[in-house]
Parts: C-alpha cells; sequence; structure tokens
C-alpha cells in the first residue's frame, strides 16, 4: 500500500469513527438536543496538490444533527491555518468576521459550512472534542452558583467558563483552560452547555457521558422534594380524554394567535413532565425567566406565553383570555426588542409566541412546519428540565436579556436564515383528504404533500392510510386515521386528530365515495341511502366540521369536493351515483355563499373517467360501466378518453393537479367554481 492510499484509508477511519461518536451520543436525547452541539476529530491526510501530509480539523458543520450526522454533514479544514487565524483576530468586537474566514481554511472543497463553533474545536490542543447541551449540564451551567457547583461536583477534572458567546474568544477561552488545567476533562460552559475533549474518540466520549451522568447524579441526590414548588390547586392534568378534547378545541384559536404575523403549523405535547411543570407554584415565575441555552431560545422565543387559568377552566374563558395574553405578549416582545435594537439589528421577525402553554393540558408548540415545530417543543421540555435542575440544587439563573437579544438577531443568525429556501405553494397548510388511501384521494394526498402541505389521510382502511401516510415522510409530514365518514363522531374524531397532529387545518378535500351503477328499476333504497350516506351526508359532516375549526382559527381555508362529470351529465343506468354527484355539486356553491365572509373558499372539480389506480372502478364500478358501453372492462380507460375531446386518458395526477391550483394562492379569489377534469366532454360542459 503506497502512503497515499495509506492517508486515505486513515482519512476515512477519523471520520467514521467522529461519526460513529456523533450518533451514539445524539441518538439519546438526555446528551443532547436535535440539531444541538457539535463534535470533532484531528488527523493527518495527504494534501492532493502536494502529496504531503496535513493536520486536518473534521467537525459536524452548521445546521447540523448529531444523531443523524453523514459525512456530508461534516466540514473538514486544514488545521494550520484554523490556528493560524489567531494571528488576524481583531478582538470580540469583529467576531463575527471569524466564521467567514473559516471558509478561507477548507481543505478541497471542504464539505458542510462550518459552523460558528468551528473555533471552539480548532483551538482546544486535543484530538478529538464534544460540545453538548444535555439537561443536566445546562442546570449546573443556569444555577446562580454554577462555578462553586462545578467545583463541588467534579472537583478539578471540569473547569467553569463564565457565560461568553459561541465564537472565536470562547475558543481561546477554553483553549487557554485546557492548557492552564492539564488534568482536566472538560469545562461547563455557563448558561450553555459542556465541552469535553480526550486523546482518542472513546476517550472523548467517555469523558462527555462522565459529566453528563456526574451531574445527572449530584442532581438526583441533592435535589428538593419539590423543586417547582407545591402543587398549585385547580392546575393538575386533566385526566387524558378530558385534557385533548379541550386541546383539540383550543389548538385552531391558538394556531391562529400564533400566527398573527405568518402561518405557522403547531405541535401539541402532553408530556407528564409539561404537565407537572404546569401544575406547580413557581411555573409562572420560572416561564417568565425563559430559556438559557442559545439552542433553546432560538427556536422557542425567550419565554413562553403561559394561561394563567386554572385546567378547568371552559373553553370560552380560555379563549378570551388567550387573546388578552396574547396582546400583551406582542407588546411585551415589541419592548423587548426596541430596548435592545440598534441600528444595525435585522428587522423584528414576528412578535407571536412560539410556545403557548396551557394547564391541565400541555403545550403547543409553532414554527415554519411540523418539525420545527416539533423540534421547539422538545427543546422547551428540555428548558423545562433544565429548571427543574437547577431550581433543585440551586435556584434557575438564566443569561441575560440583552445576551439572548445579541444571538436571537445576531447578523450570522440572520444570514442563515436568508440562505433558507424559498417555501413551497403549500407550505404551513394543513390538509384532511378524505378517502385518501387510493386513487384519486391517495393522488391529492402525495400532490399536497410534495407542495409542503402537512397532510391526514382519512380512509376506511386504517392500515393503507398509515402506509400512504408513512410513504410520504411520516408523522412530520402526514398521519393515517380511520374514519367512516358517515358517522359524524368519526369525522369529528378526524379533525380533532388533526389539530392535534399539525395545530389546526386549512383545507379539506371530500373525497371519500363510492359508486352504484344500476338502473332506475334495479336501485334500492338501501343503493340509494348508502350512496347519499357516504357522499352527501359524509361530505356535509366533513365540511361542517372542518369548518368550526377553520372558523376558530380566523385564518380562512379551503374545502374543496370531488364531484363528476355526472353532476351535470345525464348518463343510462346511474341514478344514485349521478343524483349524489349533483348533491355535492350544489354543497359548493351554498357554501361558498355562507362561508366567504370568513375567507373560506369552497370549489369543486369534476373529473370524468379516472380508471386507472381508482378504487371505485376497481371494487367492480368498472366492470359494471364497462357493461353498460360494451367494452371490455380493461379498455374502459381508452374507451373513455376517445369519447372526450382531447382524446386523453384521465388519471388520478390529473385531479391531483387541478386539486392542487385550485387550493394555492394563485386562485386566491376563486371560489364556488368547478373545474372539469375529463379532457374534454362537451356534455358536461358548466353553462
Amino acid at each position: 500500500m503506497n502512503a497515499h492510499s495509506s492517508n486515505s484509508t486513515t482519512e476515512r477511519t477519523v471520520a467514521a469513527d467522529l461519526i460513529a461518536r456523533s450518533n451514539r451520543l445524539g441518538s439519546d436525547p438526555k446528551n443532547t438536543n436535535y440539531a444541538g452541539g457539535n463534535t470533532s476529530a484531528k488527523g493527518t491526510a495527504a494534501d492532493p496538490v502536494t502529496g504531503e501530509d496535513v493536520e486536518l480539523l473534521w467537525v459536524k458543520g452548521s445546521g447540523g444533527d448529531l444523531g443523524t450526522l453523514t459525512e456530508k454533514g461534516l466540514a473538514v479544514l486544514r488545521l494550520d491555518r484554523v490556528q493560524a487565524l489567531k494571528n488576524v483576530y481583531r478582538g470580540v468586537e469583529h467576531e463575527d468576521e471569524m466564521v467567514a474566514a473559516f471558509d478561507y481554511c477548507l481543505h478541497g472543497k471542504g464539505g458542510a459550512a462550518p459552523s460558528i463553533d468551528t473555533a471552539m474545536h480548532g483551538l482546544v490542543d486535543a484530538a478529538h472534542v464534544d460540545h453538548l447541551h444535555p439537561d443536566s449540564g445546562i442546570a449546573v451551567a443556569t444555577a446562580a452558583d454554577g462555578e462553586e457547583l462545578t467545583a463541588r461536583i467534579f472537583g478539578d477534572k471540569v473547569v467553569w467558563v463564565p457565560w461568553r458567546r459561541p465564537g472565536f474568544q470562547l475558543g481561546l477561552d477554553i483553549a487557554a483552560i485546557k492548557e492552564a488545567n492539564p488534568g482536566a476533562v472538560g469545562t461547563i460552559l455557563g448558561g450553555h452547555g459542556i465541552t469535553a475533549w480526550g486523546d482518542t474518540s472513546d476517550e472523548a466520549e467517555a469523558n462527555s457521558r462522565w459529566i453528563i451522568d456526574t451531574a445527572e447524579a449530584f442532581i438526583a441526590e441533592h435535589s428538593k422534594a419539590e423543586p417547582f414548588g407545591p402543587a398549585l390547586a385547580g392546575y393538575e392534568a386533566l385526566p387524558v380524554a378530558e385534557r385533548h378534547t379541550k386541546a383539540a378545541a383550543l389548538a385552531p384559536v391558538i394556531r391562529g394567535l400564533a400566527s398573527h404575523d405568518r402561518p405557522q403549523v403547531g405541535h401539541y405535547m402532553d408530556d407528564p413532565r409539561v404537565l407537572d411543570f404546569l401544575a406547580a407554584a413557581e411555573h409562572p415565575r420560572l416561564a417568565a425567566l425563559g430559556t438559557s441555552c442559545p439552542d433553546h431560545f432560538l427556536r422557542t422565543k425567550v419565554k413562553p406565553l403561559v394561561l394563567d387559568l386554572p385546567a378547568d377552566a371552559p373553553v370560552e374563558d380560555c379563549v378570551t383570555r388567550l387573546t388578552e395574553l396574547h396582546e400583551a405578549y406582542r407588546a411585551d416582545y415589541q419592548a423587548y426588542y426596541e430596548r435592545h435594537a440598534d441600528a444595525d439589528s435585522p428587522a423584528m421577525r414576528g412578535a407571536d409566541p412560539a410556545i403557548v402553554l396551557v394547564p391541565g393540558v400541555g403545550m403547543f408548540s409553532w414554527g415554519k412546519d411540523k418539525q420545527t415545530a416539533r423540534v421547539a417543543g422538545e427543546f422547551y421540555l428540555n428548558a423545562i428540565n433544565v429548571m427543574r435542575g437547577a431550581e433543585g440544587i440551586s435556584s434557575y439563573a438564566p443569561i441575560d436579556e440583552s445576551e439572548k437579544f445579541r444571538i436571537e438577531y445576531w447578523a450570522l443568525e440572520e444570514a442563515k436564515l436568508a440562505r433558507m429556501p424559498k417555501p413551497r405553494s403549500h407550505a404551513t397548510r394543513i390538509a384532511l383528504v378524505t378517502g385518501a388511501a387510493s386513487g384519486i384521494g391517495k393522488a391529492i394526498a402525495t400532490r399536497l404533500a410534495a407542495e409542503g402541505a402537512c397532510v391526514v389521510i382519512a380512509d376506511l382502511n386504517l392500515q393503507a392510510a398509515e402506509q400512504v401516510a408513512a410513504e410520504l415522510g411520516g408523522s412530520d409530514v402526514a398521519i393515517g386515521v380511520r374514519a367512516d365518514v358517515t358517522d359524524a363522531a368519526q369525522v369529528a374524531a378526524a379533525v380533532d386528530a388533526t389539530v392535534l397532529a399539525f395545530g389546526g387545518i386549512d383545507l379539506v378535500v371530500n373525497n371519500a365515495g363510492l359508486s352504484i351503477s344500476k338502473p332506475l328499476l334495479e336501485t334500492t333504497e338501501k343503493d340509494w341511502d348508502l350512496q347519499h350516506d357516504v357522499m352527501a351526508k359524509g361530505s356535509f359532516l366533513v365540511a361542517k366540521a372542518a369548518a368550526k375549526a377553520m372558523i376558530a382559527q380566523e385564518m380562512g381555508g379551503d374545502i374543496l369536493y370531488i364531484s363528476s362529470k355526472n353532476s351535470v351529465f345525464a348518463g343510462p343506468n346511474n341514478i344514485a351515483y349521478s343524483a349524489v354527484k349533483a348533491d355535492q355539486a350544489h354543497q359548493v356553491r351554498l357554501l361558498a355563499a355562507e362561508l366567504g365572509e370568513h375567507g373560506i373558499k369552497v370549489n369543486g372539480i369534476n373529473p370524468d373517467g379516472v380508471v386507472r389506480g381508482s378504487g371505485i372502478f376497481a371494487g367492480g364500478w368498472g366492470a359494471k360501466r364497462a357493461a353498460v358501453y360494451g367494452v371490455p372492462e380493461d379498455e374502459l380507460g381508452k374507451f373513455y378518453a376517445q369519447r372526450t375531446l382531447l382524446k386523453r386518458e384521465v388519471l388520478p395526477e390529473n385531479v391531483a393537479n387541478a386539486a392542487a391550483v385550485l387550493t394555492s394562492s394563485d386562485l386566491s379569489h376563486t371560489t364556488g367554481l368547478h373545474i372539469p377534469v375529463d379532457a374534454g366532454v362537451a356534455a358536461a360542459f358548466l353553462r
């Protein structure tokens, strides 16, 4: 083996070991939060230009997650150049210059973009470095007497570092501390987290875990019995069914409030730790202090909105009080911004809360998509754990408000936000599609998800619905629910499941249906009732339940009916199906007239001849229609195509295209419309 191939093997080994260590640490939430912290390794590799050995730094890049880190998420830099930046560093007033300077230190293409913490990893004289945000470590870091506690808990093995904003100077500080304390294995970063190191990857990981476990054990042994104070009468958790019912009633209202500046997607959490926090006397004081770790408040805002009513307060009273508290929250946030902003500060990004806490019910968290909202909630749960630990052994003392502002409105954070891709057409929209486990419904759900919507797949077949949801990307994109649309209770449960999963509802597609093809004299009352129960009554029930939530949100919305060419075309042997499609078509017009004052658009699509992929046609309708027209069933799609003006077969995806356009901002001023998707059937032209 030549020297170059040997170095390549070493390079791959260093990166592989770092990724494995990162994944192990990042997969356990007690070690660090999602996308929080970073890890690094130093090693030797050949310079592809000179062939000579160079020292490299591999470090998790900006925005990555340790638990799911891959090689693509690593930034690779020349160590000598990173360390040489000390010669051009002009002091803390010029910190931001150093992040751009990292680009001049990249090795080859460099991999991922270097993060603000790169200096910490490059300047500390250790082969392997971990920077993590464990709840136990942050509890010590945010304790009022954190420095004394650090010495008491860890002796001289862990050194206290006073709060400093992440950056080049913090890297210099930690490097100096390691040099001055050769027996130390890491640091507690005031208000922030921990950093640990080792000569080998295993040693660094072991030191990280030792700091985390030692802090956790100390808190468990020495914590007072009631860190959050005594129980607050009337604020205890409601029974599960009762709190979920209340959460479903409040979610659309809270979403409307949290979306005052821009639409948000939500996440509901009733973790016992959240409920216990809200049931204790000190929760208002602690919530008002806000979070401390930068990763926390960047996602949760500096503090939450907390409903100050007992758990059994009526929903109507909660709505009134939430509205009042929201106005006060926005005014308070505006004042916070004005206290600290200067001429160079980015514009205020919005004054709505990211976290809303409801005693007895739980936590609602908000973000630009489901994952962002879910992670915000997970981060606030981390903050609750931190407060419990800090209050248990001392008192919780987060970093100063001015420091929070410096990070929240950091120019580097603003630049990161500016690099985000443009939102897709249905980003932040929450859709419920009935009959969505197959055929047209599945195609519509798939298209809406592709356009950025969160989608609830409602179907009689729960297993199939859950399978479609999994295919679309799992619970951050879609969920599956069972719903018989003829049952008002099941429809209400589907809407509740939607608002609990994603925070609200914006878009409903009435697609569930079946077809009974018989002439008048063979059509039974049972046939008629079944056809009308599923499509006429079912559409009515779904529209009614969804409209109630949409009106509560005050964000407008879309209700879409998948009707049929048969709603206006009179064909043979089709009395029950065509009559109910005409019913659906008129529901569109009636609801468009009624719901327009709430900003809710109601439109319809009239497909024809959707044979391929159709659950209805596969269920026997196709054979019956083929018999009516005297063609083989497997040629029915071609038959339908030949009778159209465009001579094109209509597919589920064609209907999905129309659904996406009708519910996009491009047709924001269109309601009461039916769009034919039939390749041109002159007899079905709308008049």
